[in-house]
């Protein structure tokens, strides 16, 4: 195989065809015009032809040099598309959710990476449910909409879905829970400080908020699920958003009736600037999971 010219000589010659002249070629290359011409020269005795015709009213290309010269162009092309590319796929794609959205999506995020290790996601977690792009450098977040309303933005991940969930062994035993009554005898976790959830359940179950009787706070739905998962209270949560929680036995639901609260949980995007190939990627990706794992 033929020793193949020097990379420099190349670009200089690229530079030098599309300005057809030494001296503007060497201005951009922050180079002499004679370094210019100097590499020219080595560059066609290298090749064994000549590139350029030299003209006392500037330079044009040989017949060889126009047939040299789109070669050359497509693999500089090329060679910026994979510094580009090379770039993307380090730069992680900032993603932020709240808090009640993790034990649903930090597992899936997992997965992904492991089936696209070549787009790394960076996870910042917030107890809001909102996102402000103008103030925060993200390039997508999870957001909670709680009032229903037909200009919602962004991509539907899951409707807000209310059900009561506990350790596996409450459902057995003297102390099980059977009847909604049976409720009163456990100590409800509230997943916030108000008692809505648990109040617009039991309203839409038929139950009363008299049987709110012994109660326990947490600032995020995942303290809550887990001292759920402990056997220590009953949880009301998301069903779409603990469904991992469900498959694994970790949790169990003592009822089989969920609310739809009218509240959704969407996937929206940065309008600062056109979303890369890699983040659509990830949000199709993770729209799909959340599909399936709504159905009931």
């Amino acid at each position: 195989m033929k020793r193949l010219p020097p990379l420099p000589a190349l670009h200089t010659f690229l530079i030098t065809a599309q300005c057809c002249n030494f001296t503007r070629a060497g201005e951009q290359l922050h180079i002499t015009q004679g370094a210019v011409s100097r590499q020219i020269a080595g560059l066609e005795e290298h090749l064994g032809y000549a590139l350029f015709h030299r003209q006392a009213r500037g330079l044009s290309l040989t017949e060889q040099g126009q047939a040299f010269y789109p070669r050359i162009e497509q693999v500089f092309d090329m060679i910026g598309e994979a510094v580009e590319h090379a770039s993307i796929r380090r730069t992680p794609l900032q993603i932020k959710a709240p808090t009640c959205m993790l034990r649903w999506l930090l597992p899936k995020l997992l997965q992904w990476q492991k089936l696209r290790p070549d787009v790394p996601v960076e996870l910042t977690s917030s107890v809001q449910h909102g996102v402000d792009f103008r103030r925060e450098a993200f390039d997508a977040a999870v957001v909670y909409s709680p009032q229903p309303g037909p200009k919602r933005e962004g991509r539907h991940l899951f409707d807000e879905q209310l059900t009561p969930v506990c350790a596996p062994h409450l459902l057995d035993g003297s102390n099980a829970i059977n009847h909604l009554n049976d409720l009163a005898q456990h100590t409800l976790l509230h997943p916030s400080r108000d008692q809505q959830d648990w109040i617009n359940w039991l309203a839409a179950a038929g139950g009363d908020v008299s049987m709110i009787r012994k109660s326990q706070y947490f600032d995020t739905l995942d303290l809550a699920m887990t001292v759920a998962a402990q056997g220590n209270g009953v949880a009301i949560g998301d069903w779409s958003l603990i469904g991992d929680d469900l498959k694994a036995g970790r949790l169990a639901m003592p009822f089989d009736f969920k609310v739809r609260t009218g509240a959704v949980y969407r996937l929206v995007c940065s309008s600062r600037n056109e979303p890369s190939a890699p983040l659509r990627e990830l949000l199709d990706w993770l729209v799909k999971q959340a599909g399936d794992a709504d159905q009931p």
